[in-house]
């Protein structure tokens, strides 16, 4: 069983992999813990927003919509490979996956992928943290490096963070049969680059950018 991060700590491990973050509003306090359990966490999720555009994507993900209120992920990745924080706590990401996946990814022990999931019969949003990467997710949208990179980056900082390995970090699709992101990038090549990531050491906060007035603080 593992304690969910307190918000400044998935600060701190999101800077400490390099990161750059933009807090959003309350993210602090801003979750969906009065409707359902937090924790215990045993994962991450990878998700695509099907949506353009950095700052209506952020939005949506923090207000959410009339049918699903926010937040509906922790962190917005946009094609910049910002990380925006929108929540902290339970989010309506996952959703209702399949306990058999679950069990995999807590024991850390699949092959390529995860058993294919065809119940939904567990509460995802109790056990994952999740990151909506903005993108279409028509298979046309393309993927940027330093997008790619972030997500990748972002899922390591939370798998070190816990002691986790790179089989904690599973996308939407290998949740549940219902959804099918992220579309246009291999989750088996996404572990690979995360588990070459935990092999090393994270690389720090990145340095502050210069005041632009040109004067010292």
């Amino acid at each position: 069983m593992a304690e969910p991060l307190s918000a400044a700590v998935v600060l701190r491990a999101l800077k400490r992999e390099g990161l750059t973050t933009v807090e959003h509003g309350e993210w602090r306090t801003h979750n969906r813990n009065g409707v359902g359990p937090w924790g215990p966490v045993h994962g991450v999720v990878l998700h695509h927003t099907a949506t353009s555009g950095t700052d209506d994507s952020v939005r949506l993900c923090y207000r959410g919509r009339s049918d699903l209120p926010g937040p509906l992920c922790h962190g917005v990745i946009d094609k910049s490979g910002r990380v925006h924080l929108v929540g902290h706590g339970r989010a309506n990401h996952a959703g209702l996956g399949d306990d058999e996946v679950l069990r995999a990814v807590i024991a850390e022990r699949y092959g390529e992928r995860p058993p294919s999931p065809n119940e939904q019969n567990t509460d995802g949003n109790a056990r994952f943290y999740g990151f909506e990467c903005i993108n279409l997710g028509d298979g046309e949208d393309l993927w940027p490096d330093a997008q790619l990179e972030a997500a990748e980056r972002a899922a390591a900082a939370l798998c070190r963070a816990h002691g986790w390995q790179a089989k904690s970090v599973i996308g939407h699709k290998e949740w549940t049969d219902q959804k099918i992101d992220p579309v246009g990038f291999g989750m088996p090549g996404m572990r690979e680059r995360i588990a070459k990531r935990l092999a090393g050491k994270p690389e720090g906060e990145p340095p502050t950018p210069p005041d632009p007035s040109g004067s010292a603080p």
